[in-house]
């Protein structure tokens, strides 16, 4: 009876490409437990990462849209020698500065 086992050869793949592909999945690996891939892995993870993050960028671009008018407006009513500029700036400093009850009936 012939003999069915395989002979014991050499892997046909050079050491350094075995090492190579032993780095590739320990890479693998670590790049699968980042928190980014976690949170990509799971569709409410995902939403509520997305849902924040919209929020986030919402309340920011309203503050810093809202800072950067009320600057620019001050800085326009600085300007006085530009007559239309100037009056223009003062008014609209004028009406940010008032209190926000005018113009509301008394609750009595």
């Amino acid at each position: 009876m012939p003999d069915t086992t395989r002979p014991q050869t050499e892997h046909p793949l050079p050491s350094d490409q075995i090492e190579a592909i032993r780095s590739l999945a320990r890479e693998l690996e670590r790049l699968n437990s980042h928190r980014f891939v976690k949170v990509h892995n799971s569709m409410f993870r995902l939403v509520g990462f997305q849902f924040a993050r919209g929020l986030a960028f919402g309340l920011g671009s309203v503050l810093g849209a809202s800072i950067l008018v009320s600057v620019v407006a001050w800085w326009l009513s600085q300007i006085e020698f530009l007559p239309i500029i100037g009056e223009w700036a003062s008014k609209l400093a004028q009406e940010i500065e008032l209190p926000r009850d005018v113009g509301r009936p008394s609750e009595d």
